[in-house]
């Protein structure tokens, strides 16, 4: 077995039971894993300062000197314990709140230490609370030194000694074994072309740089490995998939199409909406498998290219399926399916897991036989009972809210794959677009209907609740429906924010003229159904909900968006929630109800919504503030990879470069076959353990 493969309990200072800790708490099990637990931040400890020297602003500061005395201060909980350091010029108050036995037993008076920690100013005088002690016998060696590193522990590592200073020294011992030379992962070309550091003197560096200049290089070198092998996985599997997996030929425009484009048409396309419909017609006769994401911000008409584009394979001889990840979208779908389809003669059916079990018999005899054209259900339909008689096209909305393997479930529904269309209403941003879907060819609808108005978002703090009751009241006069959301069922106890059944008493006193529906993700579907049908339908004017509204409530009469504790949202869901209004011709409006006190994330987040409507735009900054990890859309189940060191929000410029070097070498190499290649092949091989194969399943 080779040295980076070996399992860390074998290490200096490891240990099996050390082993199983950082196994359990972090995933490290080898040497490899161990190198590649990377930094979060790095201090400066070359510098011993002197105690004039210092003021506030310094994050940190490293003294030599000694302890004068001790004083313990207070009594039971609130004692303190106080000791004055000196230099041998001036004298600075140390300060412990905890551990005071632990530090009057160990540290002694007279003896030379060096103190790290924070200065701050506290009745005129500087103190350092809680700072790090050693003497200067036990200073770390020379190439400690310089930038020390920090590293992300958790409270079960630091219980078994192996918090932050606990990874250094097993770390130290580990970098000096390594400097003979670790396998590289890059080849020597890619190291020259992009003026890259070799793989071993980034690992030194990251864990142990002797400057920033160096540091920078190693991280350089190191988020270009990491997202080049990111996207080689990605553009490889395309090009197996491609070569494997021939598509139908969808190459006749029909009765069906026609005869929709010519007297069913809601409102004149876009010119978005035509090309979009253009680029997914190219894929349809290419004689490949067509695999593509259609993103469309709330109300741009994705559900319309659906329906055209499933006209298209049912002209061709072919079957159509569109999947939603509820049922309350599902249903909508339909309906609205359905009802732009009128008496054009398609057949049109529903399957969820409310669906009946002698309508289900129905559903399924009618797929099997091909007279069903068109199915729209929920994860109903990849249960193996679901059979096709020839599907050429399955649509999947909101596609991260399922998982790879029901998605691939779909494909086996034909004896070869039917194309694919994605739908999402979550603007992604460029970089996480190519690395979540970086597969898939990308078509967006960029421009809302002409009959839309934008939706005019407002920020009211609470304290202007009695003014929101007159303007909720007037637009119910005039005939218009509300939306109020809330981010609890029930109250919590950690936190300061208004829920749902006390907000739905609170509109039931206060506007007792009104009926209200109320909706939440614990109901039942059958309740949760009736409850919406009434707001549909009209006969509530309000509806009290959790984000469960969020996609798939199409109500044209609602015009007010009225989000409680909206600081607590992200920004995406922010926007997808302001999406649920507006989508009829009147003026629609959201309201942001905040608390007064606002972190300064919180108020960026509403600065932003009250002064835009571009989806793109929005899920950029959230890209931004949040991070990939967080964002909605992702957040269910995150990346389908683990950035080490690389950050889609910081990293954009090289992601594009590591893309366009990985299709370089594709383009020469389709196979990885050379033998100058194969050191991609083998990295590659590492990479598919650890992350799925988006590449083959859409």
């Amino acid at each position: 077995m080779d040295f980076l493969n070996q399992d860390i309990k074998f290490l200096t200072g490891v240990g099996p039971k050390k082993a199983e800790i950082l196994n359990k708490e972090l995933g490290i099990f080898t040497v490899e894993d161990l190198l590649r637990h990377y930094p979060y931040k790095y201090v400066d400890r070359s510098r011993f300062y002197k105690l004039r020297e210092i003021s506030e602003e310094m994050p940190f500061i490293q003294v030599k000197g000694k302890i004068l005395r001790f004083e313990k201060i207070g009594e039971g909980r609130t004692q303190r314990l106080s000791a004055m350091f000196t230099d041998g010029e001036q004298a600075i108050e140390l300060v412990w709140f905890k551990g005071i036995r632990f530090v009057t037993e160990k540290y002694k008076t007279g003896v030379e230490y060096v103190i790290f920690g924070k200065p701050s100013l506290f009745n005129g005088r500087y103190n350092i609370v809680h700072p790090e002690m050693e003497t200067v016998a036990q200073l770390p060696p020379p190439e400690m030194l310089g930038l020390q590193p920090y590293y992300n522990t958790s409270e079960k590592m630091k219980n078994h000694f192996l918090n932050s200073k606990g990874i250094q020294k097993i770390m130290l011992p580990l970098i000096r074994q390594i400097q003979g030379g670790i396998p590289e992962t890059l080849p020597a070309f890619i190291l020259q072309q992009f003026g890259l550091m070799n793989l071993t003197e980034s690992i030194t560096n990251i864990h142990f740089p002797k400057n920033n200049e160096l540091l920078s290089r190693a991280r350089q070198r190191l988020k270009f490995e990491e997202l080049f092998y990111i996207q080689l996985n990605i553009l490889h599997q395309t090009k197996w998939r491609e070569q494997h997996f021939e598509g139908f030929v969808f190459s006749r425009i029909g009765h069906f199409f026609n005869t929709f484009y010519s007297h069913h048409l809601p409102f004149e396309l876009t010119g978005a909406q035509k090309k979009v419909i253009k680029e997914i017609r190219t894929d349809m006769i290419s004689g490949h498998q067509m695999n593509r994401l259609l993103q469309g911000d709330v109300g741009s008409g994705k559900t319309l290219v659906a329906l055209m584009t499933m006209l298209i394979a049912i002209d061709n001889g072919y079957q159509a399926c569109l999947m939603a990840p509820t049922e309350i979208l599902a249903t909508q779908h339909y309906a609205t399916i359905t009802g732009m389809l009128g008496n054009l003669g398609v057949q049109v059916s529903l399957l969820t897991g409310s669906t009946r079990q002698k309508d289900r018999t129905t559903i399924h005899e009618k797929l099997s036989s091909g007279e069903m054209h068109i199915i729209i259900g929920t994860h109903a339909l990849i249960e193996d009972t679901v059979r096709f008689k020839n599907l050429g096209l399955v649509i999947i909305d909101e596609q991260h809210r399922f998982g790879v393997a029901q998605r691939s479930k779909l494909w086996g529904k034909n004896h070869k794959p039917p194309h694919v269309l994605v739908m999402t209403a979550t603007p992604i941003p460029r970089t996480l677009a190519m690395t979540l879907y970086g597969d898939l060819s990308v078509s967006v609808i960029d421009e809302l209907p002409p009959d839309r108005k934008p939706i005019q978002t407002y920020h009211y703090y609470e304290t202007k609740r009695t003014a929101l009751l007159s303007f909720i009241t007037k637009q119910i006069f005039a005939g218009r429906q509300i939306y109020v959301v809330y981010p609890l069922i029930k109250e919590s106890e950690n936190m300061d924010m208004r829920n749902l059944e006390e907000g739905f008493e609170y509109l039931h006193q206060m506007l007792p003229q009104f009926s209200i529906s109320m909706v939440h993700g614990q109901m039942k579907p059958a309740e949760k159904d009736a409850q919406m049908q009434l707001f549909i339908s009209g006969k509530t004017q309000l509806m009290v909900a959790t984000t469960v509204i969020e996609v798939g409530v199409n109500v044209p009469n609602a015009s007010v968006m009225i989000i409680e504790s909206a600081q607590r949202f992200g920004l995406s869901q922010l926007h997808q929630l302001r999406g649920r209004v507006g989508r009829g011709a009147d003026q629609s409006y959201c309201i942001l109800l905040t608390g007064v006190k606002l972190s300064a994330d919180s108020r960026k987040r509403i600065e932003i919504m009250t002064r835009t409507n571009d989806g793109f735009e929005i899920s950029e900054a959230d890209l931004q503030l949040r991070g990939p990890g967080d964002l909605e859309g992702t957040q269910q189940s995150g990346l389908p990879f683990e950035l080490k060191i690389a950050n889609l929000a910081q990293d954009g410029q090289m992601l594009e470069i590591a893309r366009h070097a990985a299709s370089d070498i594709l383009e020469k190499d389709p196979t990885l076959t050379s033998s100058e290649n194969q050191i991609f092949v083998r990295q590659l091989k590492k990479l598919k353990t650890n992350t799925i194969n988006w590449g083959a399943i859409s």
